[in-house]
């Protein structure tokens, strides 16, 4: 559409960008200190600079000065849902451009598709009522965390949570109620558990959480503080009942060779049999 050599997807974090879809350059990843999209997440609309070697901030830049030669950059941030913006799509040329109305709204399009793109994906892998991840979430998540524990030989602990006296809630108090105590404890996951630890909302009031590189003694303290962090809702919120809940847990160890789903099933068994002891 630009009949330009490059072309990309982005995606930056704190300090670097990754292409995720790439036509033209070799390299998959580079230094955020040395992107271009690095600049361009930072606003709302595009980002277009037609000739490097007029523009001060990259004269130098080892991308204009070396591969691949830099001259010309249009990028436009890619927003998800929550309206952060996570990485760009952009194009670019080795030779100095100028960029029309019209590049721009065209531009502008396409941006909007890939970012429709993005939020079907994101809205495959969440739950559409805590917004925590769904249970394709947790196993598209937990396979990849896995592997990862396969080659380091690292072992991994998965939690399985079930609210105790979720019917009765529903019953008493009405399903807007029953959600609120599933958003709060959605909340009180993300609050309580690690950004690297992957959480979900497994199917109606059963959640489960995978945590990796931390001992059994850590996460006794971690669910230690989860069980605090409920307790204390409970006490501030005086909504008429508690949240309470019963827990099962099945270690991950790279030795034993057990799949996610034996994991999954053997934790469901640990949390129903903790759960008939309460009732007994």
């Amino acid at each position: 559409m630009f009949n330009v050599p490059i072309s990309l997807v982005s995606l930056v974090d704190s300090e670097r960008q990754w292409f995720k879809s790439v036509q033209g350059l070799n390299v998959r990843e580079t230094p955020r200190e040395v992107s271009f999209c690095g600049h361009a997440i930072l606003g709302d609309d595009l980002f277009v600079i037609t000739n490097t070697l007029l523009d001060r901030r990259f004269v130098d830049n080892p991308l204009v000065t070396g591969e691949p030669n830099i001259r010309f950059y249009a990028g436009s941030p890619l927003k998800v849902l929550n309206g952060s913006r996570l990485g760009t799509l952009c194009i670019i040329d080795q030779e100095p451009r100028e960029f029309s109305d019209e590049d721009k709204e065209l531009l502008k399009d396409l941006t909007e598709m890939a970012e429709q793109e993005l939020a079907a994906v994101q809205l495959s892998l969440l739950d559409e009522l805590t917004l925590i991840s769904n249970r394709r979430g947790l196993m598209t998540l937990a396979k990849h965390v896995l592997n990862l524990c396969n080659r380091t030989n690292m072992t991994a602990q998965f939690v399985m949570f079930d609210l105790d006296g979720f019917k009765r809630i529903n019953d008493h108090y009405g399903h807007a109620e029953g959600d609120k105590a599933l958003v709060e404890f959605a909340r009180i996951m993300r609050d309580i558990f690690r950004d690297s630890d992957i959480f979900a909302r497994i199917g109606g009031d059963e959640f489960g959480v995978l945590m990796t590189n931390i001992s059994q003694s850590e996460i006794e303290i971690v669910l230690e503080r989860f069980q605090l962090s409920i307790d204390k809702y409970n006490q501030e919120a005086k909504r008429g009942y508690d949240i309470r809940y019963s827990s099962g847990e099945a270690v991950y160890d790279p030795k034993q060779n057990r799949t996610l789903e034996e994991l999954l099933d053997y934790a469901d068994k640990e949390m129903y049999k903790n759960k008939r002891l309460k009732v007994n």
